[in-house]
């Protein structure tokens, strides 16, 4: 049983005619992505914005119709993975370099859903270190002002060299013991220069779909738990 495949074929199923939809990255959104070629091909009319160059070719190659995001004002839905997920459904996400696009189709989202397999649900979040997304220059300063926020900060990396981001960026992996206030530290972080974006999102999802041993469960926060029951 293909846990991240369950989740992400799941979240297909909230896809509707004539949206306008934020696709994510990763390896379980990615079966999202698969569903939805096939539906596009079976004749659904949707537009996506993806939130990396590897979702961008991966949808063209799928016939998913691609808008810029300069194009939209509001996105109706974005499916979207994550790293981990606490139960208050504050999520670390960026471990594949695309936090900062991410963020940004989110914050243009009426709403945010999270597909995860089980493995990425944690009573609290920073046992997956914190990726957080710097501009090149001066960035050894940047880090050790965020090594004061009580971390240890290390330069990603890749063949040729740092990890550069779809921005042209580097990214910080910050390894925390644990994270017990994501809120205050994500305000901490993203006020020290050189910072770009982190991959902290607090108070955007709604809705998380969870791939387990039993099949798939779906959580959504109280908000929409009672405007779906009224």
């Amino acid at each position: 049983m293909d846990k991240k495949k369950l989740a992400g074929e799941q979240a297909a199923t909230y896809i509707e005619e004539g949206m306008i939809l934020g696709l994510g990255t990763g390896s379980t959104v990615y079966w999202t992505i698969q569903k939805l070629g096939e539906l596009v091909k079976q004749g659904l009319k949707i537009k996506g914005i993806p939130t990396s160059k590897a979702t961008e070719h991966l949808a063209r190659e799928l016939g998913i119709p691609i808008l810029d995001i300069s194009e939209v004002q509001e996105i109706d839905l974005t499916i979207d993975g994550a790293d981990e997920v606490n139960p208050d459904f504050a999520l670390i996400k960026g471990g594949g370099g695309a936090l900062f696009r991410e963020k940004m189709v989110a914050s243009l989202s009426r709403r945010l859903l999270i597909v995860v397999d089980d493995s990425k649900v944690v009573s609290t979040l920073g046992k997956f270190p914190l990726p957080v997304e710097v501009v090149p220059f001066g960035w050894e300063i940047t880090s050790r002002n965020i090594a004061r926020l009580g971390c240890s900060p290390k330069l990603r990396l890749h063949t040729a060299g740092p990890f550069i981001t779809d921005n042209g960026n580097y990214i910080l992996d910050c390894y925390f013991t644990e994270i017990q206030h994501p809120e205050l530290l994500n305000e901490q972080l993203t006020k020290i220069i050189g910072v770009v974006e982190t991959g902290l999102f607090v108070n955007m999802a709604e809705m998380i779909i969870v791939g387990g041993n039993d099949g798939v469960s779906v959580k959504s926060t109280p908000m929409q738990s009672e405007a779906a029951n009224e």
